[in-house]
């Protein structure tokens, strides 16, 4: 039986949830625990590595496919640049936008960490070419991520740990 539950697609085991849940409420507690354990289980380090890698796998080919002249007028490179800088970050910030909404500030907050850390290493150890059109970029956006994150009310304390993370004095 294991096995064979095992190997159900992802739609097959919600569904499967979601029936049992309607036979059974006392599952609900339960299921929701479990829920928020998954849900809220980020790796600060995992998520700096993803957006690093997100951002410095950016190069001058998507830079040249987007700026120059196109058939509605010229796009500047520095423009281009930017836009995609933040095309590559937005999922993370979606990411811990949507933790808040969740009520999960612990995973809200692993995720704004991850993504600081993640825009000072893509400021020191960039090998990207398209980081010298984004040199503001990294500073600029940490603050965008401090702000956003700050939407969801957290705590006065874990507001001076990000800052301290966010200032680079870690």
């Amino acid at each position: 039986m294991k096995k064979f539950i095992q190997s159900l697609s992802a739609d097959e085991a919600a569904y499967v949830l979601k029936d049992m849940l309607d036979s059974d409420p006392a599952l609900i507690k339960k299921a929701y625990e479990a829920a928020i354990k998954v849900a809220g289980d980020v790796d600060v380090d995992a998520i700096a590595n993803e957006v690093f890698y997100s951002l410095n796998s950016l190069d001058l080919d998507d830079l040249n496919g987007r700026a120059g002249r196109t058939r509605y007028g010229y796009v500047d490179p520095g423009d281009a640049a930017w836009e995609l800088f933040e095309e590559a970050l937005d999922p993370f910030i979606d990411e811990m936008k949507k933790n808040q909404k969740r009520a999960l500030p612990a995973a809200a907050k692993a995720y704004c960490l991850g993504i600081i850390k993640g825009l000072w290493m893509y400021e020191k150890r960039s090998s990207s070419d398209l980081a010298d059109w984004v040199t503001d970029a990294p500073g600029e956006y940490i603050d965008t991520v401090v702000e956003e994150w700050k939407k969801g009310n957290p705590s006065s304390e874990d507001i001076s740990e990000v800052m301290i993370i966010a200032r680079g004095d870690q």
